[in-house]
């Protein structure tokens, strides 16, 4: 089995282990080398540098109205698939808007991130394909290659010099090939070179997949991702987002060529076996969507003090409103967590193999002063 960053691998259990015993191994080794996962409870009184909630959207009054508006119109639950009884007219209109401000000719949505990238990645791809990743690509489209059984080459990250050598290689074997990548990555906070992949994939023939889940909202013009900075094929480049994170919501879409949604619409299980989304959650999305040009104030507050952050501390190549603080070691950076929760700051502590090398993830929002970002520097300085 694949060893990755969400399957567990049990090829080293001894084959006599019951089902239950693997398990229970599993979680006690977890125990033991610091890896294992636990829900937090926080209360609201700590300062929140965890969230996703990038620009506040999730508590403004007017998309929470929104939000009630629509489950009033259709209800707290869809009561069905997209296919079946869940196509509302809200949706259609909500992706013909995100389709004309992300300038492709169609969009589809989905219930989620994960479910989205895992989903249409496996949808498009099958043991004929070759993928083409960005090694340090979130989890979730890792999936939808293990799913497909496509064959899977990844490139040093942002090594667009490393892409095209596989590249090279690939067109004399592979007609169908899959280049994918992040815009923003969601734990180094560094920014894919756009232009580039768009360039090369465009050389080698191959369609590019794009994932800006940490991109929109806060990049790009009018805030609609970076991707909206950039001329590319219609036909050719399919692009991935959220709103989950800075929209404030629940959900994502798939901005794409009308052929690419009809085709999605046709074989991708992870949307048609799937309950609709919440008519709440879209409406809410929606109304968070048409007020992201008006938020270049509030975008610009959050960089400069994430710049004032990473002059304090570093934080690697951080471009973004994501910062990381690496450690040594996992036993350094969770006393370092324990820390920071004990004066009252909340940031999140992540460990291998969700990435790399152990880190304090801080995560700047609209939501935060100028006191809370001196008071993280001092404590963490």
């Amino acid at each position: 089995m694949h060893k990755g960053l969400f399957i567990v691998d049990f090829t080293q259990e001894a084959e006599d282990f019951l089902m239950l015993d693997k398990f229970a191994k599993v979680v006690s080794r977890s125990k033991a080398d610091l890896t294992y996962r636990q829900l937090p409870h926080y209360s609201r009184s700590y300062v929140d540098f965890s969230s996703n909630n990038y620009l506040g959207l999730s508590q403004q009054p007017e998309v929470i109205e929104a939000g009630i508006a629509a489950a009033r119109r259709y209800g707290a639950g869809a009561t069905g698939s997209r296919l079946l009884s869940g196509n509302y007219e809200l949706f259609e209109e909500f992706e013909a808007q995100i389709a004309r401000d992300k300038g492709t000719d169609a969009a589809l949505i989905f219930n989620c991130g994960f479910q989205a990238n895992s989903g249409v990645i496996e949808c498009l791809t099958d043991k004929h394909t070759l993928v083409i990743f960005d090694m340090l690509n979130h989890a979730s489209m890792y999936q939808g290659v293990f799913a497909s059984g496509a064959k899977l080459k990844r490139f040093q990250h942002l090594d667009y010099t490393h892409l095209e050598d596989i590249l090279k290689d690939a067109v004399r074997e592979y007609k169908d090939i899959l280049v994918v990548s992040d815009t923003v990555f969601g734990m180094d906070g560094d920014i894919a070179d756009i232009q580039t992949l768009i360039g090369i994939s465009e050389e080698y023939g191959a369609i590019l997949y794009l994932d800006e889940a940490h991109a929109t909202g806060l990049y790009g013009k009018g805030g609609y991702g970076l991707t909206k900075n950039f001329d590319f094929d219609k036909e050719k480049v399919i692009i991935m987002g959220t709103f989950s994170k800075a929209i404030g919501s629940s959900g994502a879409y798939v901005a794409c060529s009308g052929l690419i949604k009809d085709f999605l619409i046709q074989k991708c299980k992870s949307f048609i076996y799937s309950t609709a989304l919440s008519p709440f959650c879209i409406g809410a999305a929606q109304k968070a969507w048409e007020m992201l040009p008006s938020l270049n104030s509030i975008r610009q507050n959050i960089m400069r003090r994430a710049e004032k952050i990473r002059s304090a501390l570093g934080g690697g190549g951080s471009k973004t409103n994501i910062v990381p603080i690496l450690f040594k070691t996992t036993e350094e950076m969770m006393l370092k967590k324990q820390i920071l929760e004990a004066n009252g700051i909340i940031v999140s502590g992540i460990r291998p193999p969700t990435s790399p090398t152990p880190r304090l993830r801080i995560a700047v929002n609209a939501t935060h002063t100028d006191d809370d970002i001196e008071k993280l520097i001092g404590v963490l300085a």
